[in-house]
């Protein structure tokens, strides 16, 4: 699929979103290096600090399948544009994530994960290498 594919795919699981406090829906893909394409939304929690963000669903969807690398994830809102936050770029960083599709109203854009997240928390940081 090409970008503005994954972009429409996307958009078409906003519907799925919970967001009863914000009303802001997002949907996100977290695509494998072989192609897999797992969904996520942000499901949203009367106690905020329970809410997640659809990047995060999409990506622990996927890992909880067995995968350990993430090519690309596509996050979509009809919104506004639904840049990932802190936590999410640490979990991309986390699986490998190399492209971010971001995408709202009329607009898309494009960047490689290291453009968002600079220096990451790093697995090599620690004092035993966990097995990806």
């Amino acid at each position: 699929m090409d970008e503005e594919e994954l972009v429409e795919l996307a958009k078409s699981k906003l519907r799925n979103s919970y967001a009863p406090y914000s009303g802001f829906r997002v949907a996100a893909l977290a695509i494998a290096p072989g192609g897999k394409i797992y969904h996520g939304n942000n499901v949203e929690n009367a106690s905020y600090g329970l809410s997640m963000c659809a990047e995060r669903v999409a990506i622990f969807k996927a890992v909880s399948e067995g995968e350990r690398i993430i090519d690309t994830v596509v996050v979509v809102s009809d919104g506004g544009m639904p840049y990932p936050c802190g936590a999410c770029l640490q979990v991309m960083a986390e699986f490998g994530v190399r492209r971010v599709i971001v995408a709202g109203p009329g607009s898309r854009e494009i960047y490689e994960l290291r453009d968002l997240l600079p220096r990451p928390f790093s697995p090599a940081n620690l004092p035993h290498q966990p097995e990806l």
